[in-house]
Formats: structure tokens, C-alpha cells, sequence
């Protein structure tokens, strides 16, 4: 569930897309809502076998271009280095 195939299925979808990383340490799960909104839940929870701990976060952005930027956004994020 990359971010630019959500803001590709702005007309929305029934229930949750959740997507975590290989070691479970980082998740993501996007959800159409009515009125045309995205309510998307950034999770970042302590490793396994553990896992004593998670910390989540919902931000919320308007369907189509909002998620578009998103999605832009972010990928430049990721590939940037730090300098």
C-alpha cells in the first residue's frame, strides 16, 4: 500500500489497508472515510519478541491531490540523505 496508490483510489475503499516492515517496527494503515478523507495511523512499536511498547499517530488529509502530495512528499523524504 504505497501512499501513491491510495491518493490513485481517491473515490475510497471499504475497510483498513495496513502495510509494516519487515521487522514489525514500523506500520501504516489508511482508511477511507466519508466526506472524503483519509485518516492514515503511523505506528512505531518496540521490536519482537518484546514488544512492551507502541506509540501511534493519526493524521487525517483530504482524498486526491492532498494524498498526491502526500505522496510526493514523502518519497522525497525517504531518498534524501543526510548530509
Amino acid at each position: 500500500m504505497p501512499l501513491p496508490s491510495l491518493a490513485e483510489d481517491f473515490r475510497g475503499w471499504k475497510g483498513a489497508r495496513s502495510r509494516r516492515s519487515l521487522e514489525r517496527d514500523l506500520t501504516i494503515s489508511a482508511e477511507h472515510r466519508p466526506g472524503g478523507y483519509v485518516h492514515l495511523t503511523w505506528g512505531i512499536h518496540d521490536r519482537s519478541p518484546s514488544e512492551e511498547w507502541h506509540f501511534e499517530t493519526t493524521t487525517v488529509h483530504a482524498a486526491g491531490e492532498e494524498m498526491r502530495n502526500l505522496a510526493v512528499e514523502s518519497q522525497m523524504f525517504l531518498a534524501s540523505t543526510v548530509g
